[in-house]
Formats: structure tokens, C-alpha cells, sequence
């Protein structure tokens, strides 16, 4: 079984026991994410309109951390304008622990 998750303004596929980087979250322990956009269980696909009624997943938090920094260059031609800075991008990573459909 898998399903459809919606959390800080992106869709993740997730599984049980399946591992996954999201965007920070302000939470200690279990999280429970309540937009699920769509559920599968092999035999039936389930497509909310806009979300799946009855249906969470909970996870528990891993930890928190920051991914590896990028680099961002600002260039302008023939004017001698350059600017450069990195970026480092703050995630949460969960563990999902079980899908539940009331």
C-alpha cells in the first residue's frame, strides 16, 4: 500500500517503514499528516478530491538537519555586477510508520 502526501508545499510517495527527506517541520517525535491526495492498496486507487477523507499518516521524526550547501550566482554582462552566496536548505527527515484508513 502507498499513498499520495502533500507537506510544505510539495507531493511525496509514501510507504510504510519507507524513509524520506521533507521540508522542516516544527515537530518533536510523531507527525501526522492529514492531506493525503491519493491511497493505493493494490487492488484499488483511491483520488481525493482535493484530499482522501478518513485516511492519515503518521511518521516519526528522525531528525532535523540542513541539506548540502548550494551555490548561487548573480551575473550581469559588461558591467562588472557579480554577486555570490550559498544556500543551505533546512529538512526534516521521517520515518512513516503506518498508513490508516478509518
Amino acid at each position: 500500500m502507498f499513498a499520495i502526501v502533500k507537506t510544505g508545499g510539495k507531493q511525496y510517495k509514501v510507504q510504510e517503514g519507507a524513509i524520506l527527506k521533507v521540508e522542516k517541520l516544527e515537530a518533536e517525535g510523531t507527525v501526522t499528516f492529514n492531506e493525503v491526495l491519493l491511497t493505493d492498496d493494490g487492488k484499488e486507487t483511491v483520488v481525493g478530491k482535493p484530499t482522501v477523507a478518513g485516511v492519515t499518516v503518521t511518521a516519526d521524526v528522525v531528525t532535523n538537519g540542513r541539506a548540502k550547501k548550494i551555490r548561487v550566482v548573480h551575473f550581469k554582462n559588461k558591467t562588472r555586477f557579480q554577486k555570490t552566496y550559498g544556500h543551505r536548505q533546512p529538512f526534516t527527515q521521517v520515518k512513516v510508520k503506518k498508513i490508516e484508513v478509518k
